[in-house]
Parts: structure tokens; sequence; C-alpha cells
């Protein structure tokens, strides 16, 4: 199925990527419909979130702790040769190039300075791809706190890398049997033990999905990889800002960071889903791990399951904030095949020399599809957040090629 709506005028800068305020909306989506029990919990992080992320000193830390353990800034490289092949002019911010490989440590490092000024001694995750529970694992090392990831069966034999890697650091690895034992099922479970654990633990969620003020949140910590971005576009571009700016999205939070340093300019925004999870392209209105946003469901209403190769990207839903801004017009979602992005992965392996996790080589089987099919007029500058490198897909890979 493609999709490809009518591009709209971007919206003006106060209208996305704002604060959703006390309620945590964003229109019609958001909020926060979470078990009684959980309810304190979540407005105690909102709290302390808010507190912190106005605090100079939490602030200073968390530069301090991406800069020196993280390694941001990340470079924005030059595609040569791929962009002379497609006729465009493509940059990838280089999320691969961060510490444990992908950009979740942007938001892990974060609620973890968040989880000890709150007093809280143990971190609980769930995780897909593993890249999520690599970074909350490594954060946890690194500031003396307890790890416990929640992971589903399936994802494990298809992550062993990263299994061994999140034990290696001292986390313990819970499978979880249940439902399609992937990613979906993994946050399920990671909620229902924060239900018995709010008192020393705190639940680091990966993505900007789940109940107020997590999507929030979530995208705020993942803002750097935006914000960072627009500034080596300045620099880089005649015209200071690309035509397109794209990033692959499962629950969204690459590319929730990535819209957020250009929500306000004339960039053309494109979130790229898998073909079988694509929530924001078909989803419909339900509730779903604590937030109202936009889920694969039956005509029942029954959440469907999602199927990708990328177990990042295997999720049936999408985050609220991605859902505004669908509606908003403000950004374009499509999808693309398992076939498409491991084509794609190949590609950017023999031009640039660079192998991606499947995740982000979604995003970028797009852009050679939309180069080739003229959805991107010849010329374009184009700006691709390449959210993880490819070494924990290397078996699937080898499987396939």
């Amino acid at each position: 199925m493609r999709d490809v709506p009518a591009w709209r005028e971007p919206a003006p800068p106060d209208a996305t990527m704002g604060d959703p305020g006390a309620r945590g909306r964003f229109g019609e989506y958001g909020g926060q419909y979470a078990p009684e029990s959980l309810v304190q919990a979540c407005r105690e992080v909102a709290e302390a979130f808010r507190r912190a992320w106005a605090d100079p000193g939490f602030r200073g830390e968390l530069a301090r702790l991406l800069a020196l353990h993280a390694g941001r800034p990340t470079p924005l490289t030059p595609a040569r040769r791929l962009s002379q092949a497609l006729g465009v002019r493509l940059y990838l911010k280089r999320e691969d190039l961060t510490h444990t490989g992908s950009h979740k440590i942007n938001n892990v490092l974060g609620q973890a300075l968040l989880a000890t000024r709150m007093g809280r001694r143990r971190l609980i995750a769930e995780t897909g791809a593993g890249q999520h529970g690599v970074a909350t694992a490594t954060a946890a090392a690194l500031l003396g706190l307890e790890a416990t990831v929640f992971m589903g069966e399936r994802d494990i034999g298809r992550q062993a890398l990263n299994v061994f890697r999140m034990r290696m650091l001292g986390a313990e690895v819970v499978p979880v049997t249940t439902g399609s034992r992937t990613l979906k099922d993994a946050t399920s479970e990671a909620m229902r033990h924060w239900v018995g654990a709010t008192g020393d633990s705190h639940y680091c969620i990966g993505s900007v999905v789940g109940p107020d003020p997590y999507p929030w949140m979530v995208r705020e910590l993942q803002r750097v990889i935006g914000e960072e971005a627009r500034g080596q576009c300045a620099a880089e571009l005649r015209t200071g800002v690309p035509d397109y700016v794209v990033a692959c999205v499962g629950g969204g939070s690459n590319a929730a960071g990535t819209f957020a340093g250009f929500a306000g300019t004339p960039a053309r925004l494109v979130g790229v889903e898998a073909q079988g999870g694509a929530g924001a392209a078909r989803g419909r209105l339900g509730v779903l791990h604590g937030c109202r946003s936009l889920f694969l469901q039956d005509d029942d209403g029954q959440i469907i399951e999602a199927h990708s190769i990328a177990a990042g990207l295997d999720y049936p839903g999408v985050g609220p904030e991605h859902a505004h801004l669908r509606d908003l017009g403000r950004a374009r979602y499509v999808t693309v095949t398992d076939e498409e992005a491991v084509g794609a992965a190949v590609r950017l392996a023999r031009t640039e020399g660079i192998v991606p996790a499947l995740e982000s080589a979604h995003a970028l089987a797009w852009v050679i599809r939309a180069a080739g099919d003229g959805d991107l007029p010849a010329g374009s500058t184009v700006m691709m957040t390449l959210s993880g490198r490819g070494d924990k897909d290397v078996s699937t890979y080898k499987e396939l090629l």
C-alpha cells in the first residue's frame, strides 16, 4: 500500500511540538489512561521531570553525560555516492555513532538521571530490537542502578547479541512469552511489573508512547537530535534548511526528536513505517499502553499484531504526537516493505560503507523509492536520521543475503 497524502503548508512554530500541558494532550491524542495503581506514579514522574527540565543543573549534567559518555554531537554525513546515484543531496544524521549504537542512549541517560533525582534505585524497561535495553543497562551501570528489561521471546531469539550485551552490563533480561512475544507484549509486561514496584523503581519507557508525561518527556530528551541537525544543516546547506527531513517510525522516538528541531521550518517531515506496523498510516483511534493514539485494530476494536523484519518497528501503533502531526498535515507517514528495507541497507553498505540498523533502513528505502519515482524532486536536499547501526541485525542480513 502506498501512502501519499497531499502536502499542506507547515503549521506555525508554536502550533506543533510544544508542551502538551497538564493533560498531556496532542490534539485529541495522548492523555493518561493508566490503571489507578499507576496514576500517582505517573504524576510523580511528570512533576519531577518538569522540575528537572527547568533546572539548569540537571540540563547541564545531562549535556555533560551526552558529550563525555554518549559521544555527542553526532556528525551530519553527506552520502556523496548515493546522492549522485539518486539525484538528490542526502545527508545522514549519524545516531549510529553514539555509544551503544543508537539514539536510545539520549533518552535513557535523561531518565536515569531523573530516577536518581527521585530516589529510585532500579530502572524497568521494555525493548524490541534490544537497543533500548542495552542503553538502559548501560545507564544503570554508569549511575549505579539496577536494571530489569522485559523482552519478547521472539525478539530475544533474533537479537541475541543485544541480549548478551544487556546481561554483560548487569541487567536482568526477562523473557515475555505471551501474545506475539514481541515489543507490544514486552511493554505490557513492563507496565504490569511497575504496578508493584513504584516505590523503588522508575519505568524507563523507550519511545514516545505510554501515559503522560512519557510521550512529551521522551521527545524532549530526543530533541537533541533535531536541534543538532538543525544547526549542522544551517552550516552545511545554502538554504540553511533541508527540503525534506526523514526518519523511521515505530513508536516514533527518533523521528519525534528529529522533527522537533525542524517543526518551525519549511522542511517537509516524513515518517517511514514498516508496512506491517503502520499505525500512523493505517491505524484507527484507540487506547493502548496508557495513551490514546492510532493503532492497528480489527472491526471489533481488538489490536492487530504488527509485523516487521525490524524488531524496533514491530509495534501496532504510533506515539500520540505523531498521530497529531499526521492530522495537522505537518508530517507525512509512508510505508515500505521488508524487502525494500533490506535492499536499501545493502545499497548504503556498498555505496557509503555504512551498515544501518534494519529500522533505519526503512527510512532510507523510502528515500531511494521516492527519488526514483519523482516523489522527491531531483536536486532536493534530504536530511535523514540514521537511528542505529546494523551490528545487531547481522544474523538477519546473513540469512537473507
